[in-house]
């Protein structure tokens, strides 16, 4: 033993004199990494198709002013949406697996009142076809879908004339949706930020039919967006003691309301208007009904919306039909309602109802309001033979050519919503389809619109149609499943205070305060940004190879010495790379 301790060895360690650059281990590989954006699921999800992961980006690092320019490029209405939209955006997003929705319209809010002086972005130099340069178009109706239509062809460079019946701007928004809702004040910020673009609109302006024969012609283009004007009547006898709650809505924007103090107060229908009738009924003093023919889950109106008004003391009597009504000796109003039945489930998985045979409930009332719906006049039919796109009809064949959207679209196209959002994406689709049709010619219209589309949704996006980075991304969907969910902590969802059922029902203050700043950029900062590279440098920090090279701030994978190994992909958190075959 002691002579092999003793012994000496000699340890020959080799030695390398040259880099290792000339074994490139990509030529080992049949799949590689690679870099590409694809679609959100919120961003398909929004009838504005609004940038939803880049704008959260944004304000996540507190550039709310460049946070609200990523809105206005797609929506010009922030503040209202912000409010009133019913953000389909939030079912869809990935974060509510884990837990819960990014408050993303609470975001838009606040993003609305933090940079409220921001301007529409301009187009110049981003590739616009400058077809509308010289080109007059007349607009017809100025809510969401005529103010929507007349900003982006602004944008586009159509000179616009807006023409609007009603005293002020805003349609809908102005006369139908109560101050609790939607304050004239943030309404009036998003109008004025669109006719700062120099389009000339005309109050007091009433347009028929006559208008498109006598004056059309001296216009490039007609949009029609004369939304519902008709309030349907209820069919039964009686019916005229039954007041139209859209003018009532009107009337307490007005505050030239009647008195409601004290009274009793029925209103007739299931949707957003019946129940936007009760509340405002409720805070004008009176005690208010909702009479639905349905179940309670069959109602058109938004959950939220029907649940705050169950909460602030409003009735609901479902499953009742009215049958009619008749005016008593002391002024009251006698309404028999008529108990229903489920019969079933309808192909729209609403329930289908019928009457039960039982005598009719007597109800008394002071004022009864009916708020079933509302019809295009007749005036505005769109022609048969019109190209029908996704949220508007162009009739390529009118002198001149006319685009119908919003409402008189949601008539001619069943599958879609009514929604504000809704109005707005089809005013943008119809600016993009004029467009189109001076640049390219009738017969691509439909197919520059379809360009356009984000992910497989119907809405369109303005940047997309002029070749911008949102037209490059892939249109495949990102799912929850494709995130890697080790790097997805839990963070709360949070919304702005809300006043007590009580204290919403004594007037008209608006019903939720907004996000404070940090609570808006812990909001942005849950943002899973599906799709999108965020630069966490996760592919760079596990690269066995170092194969992931960052260069002026963009990263890209060396495939001389990428293997393949996938791993740059797996650690990926947001499905931002996608193995693919290499590209010979």
């Amino acid at each position: 033993m002691s002579g092999l301790r003793s012994a000496r060895v000699s340890l020959l360690l080799p030695r390398s004199h040259s880099l290792t650059d000339a074994n490139k281990t990509g030529s080992w590989s049949f799949i590689q990494p690679r870099y590409g954006d694809k679609t959100a699921p919120c961003g398909e999800a929004c009838p504005c198709a609004e940038d939803i992961p880049r704008l959260e980006s944004l304000a996540a690092r507190g550039l709310y002013a460049e946070a609200l320019r990523a809105v206005l490029e797609e929506n010009p209405f922030p503040a209202t949406c912000g409010r009133v939209c019913f953000h389909p955006c939030e079912a869809r997003c990935n974060r509510a697996e884990l837990d819960g929705a990014v408050a993303i319209n609470a975001l838009e809010r606040f993003l609305s009142d933090a940079a409220r002086d921001a301007e529409a972005p301009s187009l110049a130099g981003s590739g616009a076809s400058g077809s509308g340069a010289g080109k007059r178009v007349a607009v017809l109706g100025g809510g969401p879908a005529g103010l929507s239509a007349a900003y982006f062809l602004a944008r586009l460079g159509f000179s616009c004339e807006l023409l609007e019946a009603a005293p002020e701007l805003g349609g809908l928004l102005r006369y139908g949706i109560p101050a609790y809702r939607l304050p004239p004040e943030a309404l009036d910020r998003d109008i004025e930020r669109i006719t700062r673009l120099g389009i000339a609109a005309r109050t007091g302006a009433r347009v028929d039919a006559s208008f498109l024969a006598r004056e059309a012609a001296g216009y490039d283009a007609v949009v029609v967006a004369c939304g519902k004007s008709r309030p349907e009547r209820l069919a039964l006898p009686g019916a005229e003691l039954a007041g139209d709650a859209l003018a009532f809505l009107a009337a307490a924007r007005a505050d030239s309301a009647p008195s409601l103090a004290g009274k009793r107060v029925a209103v007739i229908g299931g949707g957003n208007g019946a129940v936007d009738a009760a509340r405002t009924a409720l805070r004008l003093g009176a005690s208010a009904t909702i009479l639905y023919r349905r179940r309670r889950e069959d109602m058109p109106a938004f959950a939220d919306e029907l649940r705050g008004a169950l909460d602030e003391g409003v009735s609901l009597r479902e499953l009742r039909a009215p049958a009619s009504l008749a005016r008593r000796g002391d002024g009251s109003i006698l309404l028999a309602a008529e108990p229903m039945r489920l019969a079933g489930i309808g192909p729209d998985g609403r329930g289908r109802v019928e009457r039960t045979g039982s005598p009719a409930e007597e109800l008394a009332f002071d004022a009864v309001y009916a708020a079933i719906g509302a019809a295009p006049d007749e005036a505005w039919a769109i022609p048969a033979s019109s190209l029908k796109l996704g949220r508007c009809a162009i009739d390529l064949a009118g002198s001149p050519p006319r685009a119908y959207l919003g409402d008189l679209a949601s008539a001619s196209l069943p599958a879609l919503a009514e929604s504000v959002a809704d109005a707005i994406g089809s005013g943008k689709e119809a600016a993009i389809a004029l467009d189109a049709l001076f640049s390219k010619g009738p017969g691509r219209v439909e197919a520059e619109v379809e360009r356009s589309r984000v992910g497989g949704g119907p809405s369109v996006s303005l940047g997309a149609y002029l070749g911008g980075e949102r037209g490059r991304r892939s249109r495949r969907v990102v799912a929850y499943a494709d995130l890697n969910p080790d790097y997805l902590e839990r963070r709360e969802r949070e919304l702005g205070p809300e006043l007590s059922p009580a204290e919403a029902a004594r007037g008209f203050a608006e019903l939720r305060a907004p996000l404070s700043p940090s609570s808006a950029i812990a909001q942005a900062e849950r943002c899973f940004s599906c799709g999108l590279c965020n630069d966490c440098d996760n592919c760079r920090t596990y690269c066995p190879e170092v194969a992931v090279r960052l260069s002026g701030g963009r990263r890209a994978v060396d495939t001389d010495y990428c293997k393949g190994c996938g791993i740059c992909v797996t650690e990926c958190p947001r499905s931002a790379m996608s193995m693919e075959e290499p590209v010979s």
